[in-house]
């Protein structure tokens, strides 16, 4: 795993050149940092030294590109162990170009009720920093956080989900496309997601999905996401298409009962 991840980190400085990194958010544009740029083996270390505990925890870790950190939340089950590994859900948070510092916090809503007394797995929650969640910058940090989370703590790499909302819905729809062998199961809510490519192909997604749309999404109409939905399928996706009867897009609490059903649907798939 070692040298897939110095990869990923190096991509960072590679793709959006570290300087201006540097310039734009430790010196204000004052120039680039004295102290050197970090290397994957420092962000490495950092998350070595974090003493995760069962339960909640919540992180912040600087990524190769100094003054650059990724904030994310971890939830631990109270059980796993080396002996008893756990599956990983990784759930994105909506609003991504315009999220709250503490956005990725935001767990009491749907995914940790959502999955509570039907899966045992482990939670993280990643910050966007602002960013769409398809973003290079945040592309390297889920890849980074899988590979760090799947090297380092007990995961049962053969029960890994992605879920979100609205922004955080297409998230999970871009990274089940185009990163299969990430996760093997996704379910994006609230979501408007084209799954066809720059040349108008469509092709079928490598793992099952679970998608669940309000009725009266009036940022999201349904019948759009429907038409999407239904052309996917036509090119042999397998896909549960569930209409939350009644529900608008800022009613996110309210998706409570049907994203219970996803996880009972995440649960059989992952144990027949």
């Amino acid at each position: 795993m070692k040298s897939y991840l110095y990869f990923i980190l190096a991509l960072t400085c590679i793709l959006f050149n570290c300087n201006r990194f540097e310039e734009e958010f430790v010196n204000g544009g004052n120039g680039p940092d004295p102290t050197g740029p970090r290397t994957p083996d420092d962000v490495i270390a950092d998350f070595k030294a974090i003493d995760f505990q069962p339960g909640i925890n919540d992180v912040s870790i600087e990524s190769t590109t100094e003054g650059y950190f990724w904030n994310f939340r971890v939830i631990v089950p109270e059980d796993a162990s080396e002996l008893n590994k756990k599956p990983m859900i990784f759930s994105l948070h909506g609003g991504a170009q315009n999220t709250a510092p503490e956005a990725h916090k935001n767990t009491d809503c749907l995914i940790s009720p959502g999955i509570e007394n039907i899966i045992d797995a482990f939670v993280v929650s990643p910050n966007s920093n602002s960013y769409l969640w398809y973003h290079q910058l945040n592309q390297i940090q889920i890849l980074a956080l899988h590979d760090l989370i799947t090297s380092n703590l007990p995961v049962d790499i053969d029960k890994m989900a992605i879920t979100g909302y609205s922004d955080g819905g297409n998230g999970s729809w871009f990274y089940a496309q185009y990163y299969p062998h990430l996760f093997n199961a996704a379910i994006p809510l609230a979501t408007s997601y084209n799954t066809a490519k720059n040349d108008g192909s469509i092709e079928a997604f490598a793992h099952p999905l679970y998608v669940i749309h309000g009725e009266n999404d009036q940022l999201f109409p349904l019948e759009i996401t429907q038409g999407f939905v239904n052309e996917s399928i036509a090119a042999g996706s397998e896909i549960a298409f569930v209409v939350a009867s009644g529900l608008d897009h800022y009613s996110v609490c309210d998706y409570l009962p049907y994203f219970r059903d996803a996880a009972v649907w995440l649960n059989t798939l992952w144990n027949n």
